[in-house]
């Protein structure tokens, strides 16, 4: 067995291989995509005698590098973030290219390289890449030596780069981490080929491009791009088959012949008529799946396949209507970021992070302030959630063409990335917080709708001009007003934060002492307790209720989770849920805003305990709920009316409890006088143990992929209830395959800890062990391949 296949069966390689047909069916795949994240070398080189043609070379010795798997970071930092390492390193591998791929097409992709990325493939200079949230594409094929091993060679380079901007670390809100952070892929294909997208560098073209003419329920067409490269010695005669499939089944095909000069391409249009469609949207999410074949002479040279949603979005009178259904996007911000690890989040991890998002009663999220991992858009596509895809800025314009050429190839590359996406509703190519000259506007605009034609691509900005979707924040539209929307669409694109944390937010903070200021903003972590946590939710209410009556097409809270700031010494605790992806009470409101068929939410904010408010709120959406305090009634009662109600679609419920007694409060929701729900919180007692389980969130955990989970250790009481008190360290062990990534003590907050746990490549039994004091704990999981 050739080193190559014990390779493919060590490390579980993803091998698109794909029998399509009779004629096909006895050939083997003419494509084969590899997943290559595993067996690198990393270093890093902060200051070396060594030259970059020296560590670049073939017969460079690494032995002392570390031995890596990605996605990777390129350093472990601590909880707080202020001091993010920026420097230069490498990561380096071995690979073979097996004697039956030769005469192949060889292309290599590094979906997530940060920043400045150079890359050798056997000594020689093969890429040379700015910004690290754009995937580095390779055509290897003249680097690479076929029946032998191949080395290749990155460096990369995290530090301030006035190109790619944005503003510095030192001063900058956000982290922008290192290293080799998503997935990488090698892949071999024949001499005729679909192209990929950023290598073919067509307007509007290359690979494969899908948009939809005409959508309706009776009847949709689908209209399919593909741009086919003939690179053999002579001319072929290229046959394109287009197969349409949903959930397996063969809905709709068509076939096209093409003859293609030696060493050139063509672009097929294939219109496909779907009758009565699934479509597409945030309450339904169908999916397609396009099967592209290509063909020559009987013999199988190709094969895509691409996953799309069939959707419609207008505006009329300025709001958004999706397949013609009046549509407001609920939405949040977020950024990439995981606790020790920064960006290197697992593709699992990724939809874990949707998945919450989704729960919370989200319709939308915006990808604050950069292009996000593949992978997490195709978990919105998943789940039904719209997409505001960004290139990179925040508070940094350049004057320089280098600049703006990077803006502006961001731009066209990001669209050609995610033109297929039915989750993308509009393009954000604008630098947030950013006085940007119109000209420069112009053209990112344009590049939008020359790269999606038609009417079903949006640009959006921070500015009021040229964009076709008008993004303000609400601090600045109270400092400022909004006349200058009138005409065009308008997003309230961050609110609910700086507006109530700053003293120049807008509201009345100017006047306030700076302790006051803080304890009425919604800065607040979990272990700030109770009292804290319901002032977070009652603004998001107000701001929120308050966007609603501007009439807008949809608003962003900010932010989805808290995160570090790279020049900051304290965690940014917007969030509605912390770091570890723990939820705060404002988590409980947005839910609460859910339609009833979309679930039943009903949420007591309180710990009840003796520093509990004696106004107890429950967030729900069922019409009526009555609340017991120890089995007696307070009352049953109707959503709350009062100026922040006006406009929520569910206004909470807020109870009047005379006095404090330890126990029971019961919640019962009731839907047109039937009971749907019921829930309650008790007084926490004394801790007796701890309880340990694992955030999956639609995923379980995973080997061989660098999946990386949370695991929570609760103190509880013997009704189970956590101690939210309890801020004790914890002793936390495993045994079986996987590690702890926490940087320092795990240490928890509101009653629970968490560790931040990356699973190992061997499918099997882990065990995890926590010990604080008295208390322990102990659960097994079984991870699956």
């Amino acid at each position: 067995m050739s080193k190559f296949i014990k390779n493919m069966i060590k490390h579980s390689v993803l091998i698109a291989f794909l029998f399509i047909s009779s004629i096909a069916f006895a050939q083997k795949s003419p494509i084969v995509k590899l997943n290559f994240n595993h067996d690198w070398k990393f270093s890093k080189i902060n200051t070396t005698t060594n030259s970059d043609e020296a560590l670049s070379k073939v017969d460079f010795n690494d032995t002392q590098w570390a031995n890596v798997s990605l996605p990777h970071t390129a350093n472990i930092e601590p909880l707080v973030v202020n001091n993010q390492w920026q420097g230069i390193c490498w990561y380096r591998k071995q690979f073979e290219v097996p004697a039956q791929y030769n005469d192949k097409k060889v292309i290599i992709e590094l979906e997530g390289a940060m920043n400045h990325a150079e890359v050798w493939i056997n000594g020689k200079l093969a890429a040379d890449h700015l910004g690290g949230y754009m995937p580095v594409v390779i055509d290897a094929t003249s680097f690479v030596k076929v029946g032998q091993n191949n080395t290749i060679a990155v460096k990369l380079d995290n530090t301030d780069n006035v190109v790619s901007g944005p503003k510095p670390l030192k001063i900058l809100d956000f982290n922008m981490y290192g290293g080799l952070y998503r997935d990488t892929w090698i892949t071999y294909k024949e001499k005729v080929y679909i192209s990929h997208p950023l290598l073919a560098n067509k307007i509007a073209g290359g690979g494969i491009f899908i948009t939809f003419p005409k959508v309706s329920d009776a009847i949709s067409d689908v209209a399919i791009k593909t741009d086919l490269v003939n690179e053999t010695s002579t001319s072929q005669n290229i046959e394109c088959i287009q197969t349409i499939i949903y959930k397996g089944k063969k809905v709709a095909e068509n076939k096209i012949i093409n003859s293609v000069a030696s060493n050139k391409s063509v672009e097929t249009n294939a219109l496909i008529r779907i009758n009565n469609p699934k479509l597409w949207s945030p309450s339904e999410p169908n999916l397609y799946q396009l099967e592209t074949k290509v063909m020559v002479n009987g013999q199988l040279k190709d094969i895509e396949t691409t996953t799309f949603g069939i959707r419609s979005i207008e505006f009329k009178d300025n709001l958004l209507y999706v397949n013609g259904v009046k549509t407001f996007l609920r939405g949040v911000n977020r950024h990439q970021e995981y606790p020790f690890i920064g960006y290197a989040l697992s593709d699992n991890a990724q939809y874990r992070d949707a998945k919450k998002i989704k729960d919370a009663g989200f319709n939308s999220i915006r990808l604050s302030h950069y292009p996000q991992s593949p992978a997490f858009l195709a978990a919105c596509d998943e789940l039904g959630i719209f997409v505001v895809d960004a290139i990179l800025g925040w508070q940094y314009y350049a004057d320089t063409d280098a600049f703006r050429n990077f803006c502006y190839t961001s731009a066209t590359d990001l669209i050609r990335r995610d033109r297929n996406h039915p989750s993308v509703v509009s393009w954000e190519v604008s630098l947030n917080e950013t006085k940007m000259p119109i000209f420069f506007m112009k053209e990112l605009d344009r590049r939008v709708h020359e790269e999606y034609p038609g009417s079903q691509a949006f640009s959006c900005g921070w500015m009021p001009e040229v964009y076709d979707i008008y993004f303000q924040s609400r601090q600045h539209r109270i400092i400022h007003g909004n006349e200058n929307h009138a005409d065009k669409p308008y997003f309230v694109s961050e609110y609910g934060d700086w507006e109530y944390y700053s003293s120049n937010g807008g509201l009345n903070q100017d006047k306030m002492p700076k302790g006051l200021r803080l304890e009425k903003s919604s800065r607040h972590l979990r272990a700030e307790g109770e009292k804290a946590l319901l002032q977070q939710a009652y603004n998001l209410q107000e701001s929120h209720n308050d966007n609603l009556e501007k009439g807008v097409m949809g608003d962003g809270y900010w932010v989805m989770y808290d995160y570090n700031r790279g020049y900051h010494d304290e965690i940014e605790a917007s969030g509605i849920m912390d770091i570890f992806r723990l939820p705060k009470f404002g988590y409980d409101f947005y839910a609460s805003q859910k339609n009833t068929n979309q679930g039943i939410e009903l949420k007591i904010a309180s710990y009840w305990n003796s520093d509990s408010d004696l106004n107890v709120k429950v967030f729900s959406n069922c019409d009526q709920v009555e609340l017991f305090l120890n089995g007696k009634s307070i009352g049953l009662q109707k959503p709350d009316v009062d100026k922040n109600t006006t406009k929520i679609t569910h206004a909470p419920f807020t109870f009047k409890i005379p006095s404090f007694e330890a126990g029971e409060l019961k919640a019962v929701g009731y839907i047109n006088n039937k009971q749907v729900a019921k829930t309650s919180v008790e007084t926490p007692q004394t801790a007796q143990k701890l309880k340990i389980w694992v955030d999956e969130s639609g995923k379980k955990p995973q080997s061989n992929v660098n999946d990386v989970v949370f695991v929570y250790i609760a103190a509880v009481d013997n009704n189970g209830t956590v101690i939210p008190t309890f801020d004790k360290n914890v002793i936390f062990s495993i045994n079986g395959d996987a590690e702890v990534m926490n940087v320092g003590d795990i240490k928890a907050e509101a009653g629970i800890a968490t560790a931040l746990v990356r699973i190992g490549s061997k499918n099997g039994k882990i065990t995890f062990k926590a010990v604080s004091e008295n208390l322990k704990g102990k659960q097994c999981i079984k991870t699956k391949k």
